[in-house]
């Protein structure tokens, strides 16, 4: 397991020459790597960054979008061409820049919108402009991971299922999918069961809370999340991805209109201890146990038959002995209190007054 930062969170250029002291700060937090924005392409910017965070001691990925003048599913054919050349220019980023793996929601237009769901025409356009990208990626050694995305954000891909079914329908070793958890919290009714559907597929995680601020502050299931990750063996890399206020445009495609943390960089010392924490637990026995593997159902089933059937004397026990008198008192109570009620004339005249 590594452990990422995604550079959204101060910058959408990550080739400024200011920024090098922050990639320091964030290796000596204990990242692995950062994710690198590409959104200006430039590989001679990105591989004079790549050397500098080798110096450093970081790895790196990579995340891009795709907007609706270079939309994968558009009905026009030259639009789709383009943004199969837009794609190949970001992966000849990465390849210079050292960065294994291009994360993000590339299949389509971002907060493009028809007023309908995807049809089998847009689906089809997708896989067929993303097969000659995956192409690329292979011979570039980068790994592409495309991101299901919540409803209010892209129609194509809404959660784990749809984005494993896209993957195997492009066939193509260089093309996966990755898993968020801001967005499964939106989308997905049951995570273990979202996160085992797409084990094959995955091999990138994007660490979000649901408000998109600090890891573990929120609403997001972590415990049955980290424990699914090691249940079906993933071993990759877990980034963090929060947003703020540093870049206005951003935060308005984003959504993100107040302060949610104090610092970007408090953000990320906390949120690289959280990720560590949490993946020491899951790795607990008695974490391990609970949801069990599919294959240890049994055993764990015998166990908890075991621990109920022990518990069952102690249990049936105490109402035994108590059953009678708690019945007799509960006849007698309300007779007791009835007698008096009838008689108290004197209280339903006062009563009568009120």
């Amino acid at each position: 397991m590594k452990i990422g930062m995604n550079l959204l969170l101060w910058t959408d250029d990550p080739t400024q020459e200011k920024y090098l002291p922050l990639y320091d700060r964030l290796k000596r937090m204990g990242f692995d790597g950062v994710e690198l924005p590409v959104f200006n392409v430039d590989p001679k910017r990105f591989a004079e960054l790549g050397r500098r965070l080798d110096d450093i001691g970081l790895e790196r990925t990579a995340v891009t979008v795709r907007t609706v003048a270079d939309n994968p599913v558009s009905p026009d054919a030259a639009v789709r061409a383009l943004s199969v050349d837009k794609t190949k220019a970001v992966l000849d980023c990465c390849q210079a820049g050292g960065m294994s793996v291009l994360a993000g929601p590339y299949y389509a237009a971002l907060g493009h919108f028809t007023g309908v769901g995807p049809t089998k025409d847009e689906l089809a356009w997708g896989v067929e402009s993303m097969r000659p990208v995956a192409d690329h990626a292979q011979d570039a050694g980068v790994m592409l991971a495309l991101e299901f995305l919540n409803r209010f954000e892209i129609y194509l891909l809404n959660c784990a299922a749809d984005a494993a079914k896209f993957v195997r329908e492009v066939g193509k070793p260089a093309c996966r999918m990755m898993y968020d958890t801001f967005h499964a919290h939106i989308e997905e009714k049951d995570v273990a069961s979202a996160i085992r559907g797409c084990a094959n597929e995955m091999v990138h995680v994007h660490i979000s809370e649901n408000d998109r601020s600090t890891p573990g502050v929120g609403q997001v299931d972590w415990a049955t999340t980290f424990r699914t990750f090691k249940e079906v063996g993933y071993d990759g890399w877990l980034t963090i991805e929060a947003f703020g206020l540093a870049l206005p445009s951003l935060a308005a495609a984003t959504k993100i209109w107040r302060p949610m943390f104090g610092s970007e960089e408090q953000l990320a010392a906390d949120g690289c201890a959280f990720i560590k924490k949490m993946w020491n637990q899951a790795a607990s026995p008695r974490s391990a146990a609970t949801p069990p593997k599919p294959k240890a159902t049994k055993p764990l089933a015998k166990l908890r038959a075991s621990a109920a059937g022990r518990a069952k004397p102690k249990v049936a026990a105490r109402p035994s002995k108590k059953s009678t008198p708690a019945k007799k008192s509960m006849k007698v109570k309300p007779v007791k209190k009835a007698k008096p009620v009838k008689k108290a004339k004197p209280a339903t005249k006062r009563g009568g007054r009120r």
